[in-house]
């Protein structure tokens, strides 16, 4: 399918023609793939105008903000290069990324982890207020989960509710400055003969890195295609992660994974579709209805998540009673009939 590509005068240098072949994308984007004047394959990318919870001319520069940061990184790069922008017409020109194909099994994870790890890695202090810094969970996510637990008439242990409050104390990204994707799914990484790479960056943010290597244990909480790394690769996909930090940085990980995960666990928007989030309290609908995003359901990506929490907050300091409740409602939800099935392993990509 041709159709003419919205390229105006700040993008004419690059000789591009005026139709290319239409791919298909999210409705807060239109994409197309074309080629320069000298024949090299190119990305063109609008930004559509409203979206759920930004406008188009926002995610637009949040996008191409967060592209120059990543562009930082060389040998290899975890994004594609940035060719030119519109910003009258929310365009921007991309290099083309073409994928060699999904890995098998559990393949795809270091190369995965070793990316993320050197995208967190390319921003620090001096870059405060580049983009803006991860919105993670509030009050409200934190009492809505103890009414959740009301709501399945599961006790709340004394010390929980103090706890939560120190959780959402100690995940404050004030202090982090580390590049974060915004939504580092399948799907948003591509395999290319010169490494993984990463794309569609417009809800990029700076935070802790640990709240994205953490979407390997919590299921993948933004993601349609939620699923579960246990055993060896994850152990391997951490351990790449920490290693490529720290040979880039000199540092080690900051923060607490238990933390991260507990995180996302309490944030009902993680159960549903952007498009859905910041409408209701979605972790209220639980104990009433099982709704569905992509192949699993609400209960089935809250249960992986508390299992989750319960083991890692079991001998945690600041985090026992949050890890007791975690287990007895998972016990609860378990209980339920149909009751939950556990989510896909990532022994292969979802859509290969």
């Amino acid at each position: 399918m041709t159709t003419p590509m919205p390229i105006g005068e700040p993008l004419s240098a690059l000789g591009l023609p005026e139709g290319g072949h239409l791919l298909e994308s999210s409705p807060r984007s239109h994409v197309w793939r074309t080629a320069l004047a000298d024949g090299t394959p190119a990305i063109v990318k609008q930004t559509a105008e409203g979206g759920a919870t930004t406008d188009g001319a926002t995610r637009f520069a949040r996008e191409v903000t967060a592209l120059r940061l990543a562009g930082r990184a060389a040998d290899p790069a975890v994004a594609p290069a940035l060719l030119g922008t519109d910003p009258r017409n929310r365009v921007m020109v991309l290099e083309l990324l073409e994928e060699q194909g999904a890995s098998g099994g559990g393949d795809w994870l270091p190369g995965y982890a070793d990316a993320l790890a050197r995208l967190h890695s390319v921003t620090g202090p001096a870059d405060r207020g580049a983009l803006p810094a991860w919105a993670g969970p509030k009050p409200a996510d934190a009492d809505a989960f103890l009414a959740l637990a009301e709501a399945l008439d599961v006790e709340v242990p004394p010390r929980a509710a103090d706890q939560l409050g120190a959780l959402l104390d100690r995940l404050d990204p004030a202090p982090h400055h580390a590049l974060l994707h915004g939504d580092p799914c399948p799907g948003n990484d591509l395999r290319t003969s010169g490494g993984v790479r990463f794309i569609d960056f417009e809800h990029a943010a700076l935070g802790n890195g640990l709240v994205e290597l953490a979407y390997l244990r919590i299921g993948f909480p933004t993601c349609w295609c939620a699923m579960s790394v246990t055993g060896a690769p994850l152990e391997e996909a951490e351990s790449v992660y920490r290693s490529t930090w720290r040979s880039r940085t000199g540092t080690d990980v900051p923060g607490d994974l238990a933390d991260a995960c507990a995180g996302w666990l309490v944030q009902g928007d993680a159960l549903v579709r952007r498009a859905e989030r910041e409408t209701r309290d979605h972790l209220a609908r639980v104990p009433v209805e099982d709704f569905a995003w992509g192949p699993s359901t609400a209960r089935e990506r809250l249960v992986h998540r508390l299992d989750v929490v319960a083991g890692l907050a079991r001998d945690h300091d600041l985090l026992h009673a949050v890890g007791t409740l975690s287990g007895a409602l998972a016990d609860r939800l378990v209980a339920a009939r149909p009751a939950p099935r556990p989510l896909p392993g990532a022994d292969r990509r979802p859509w290969a």
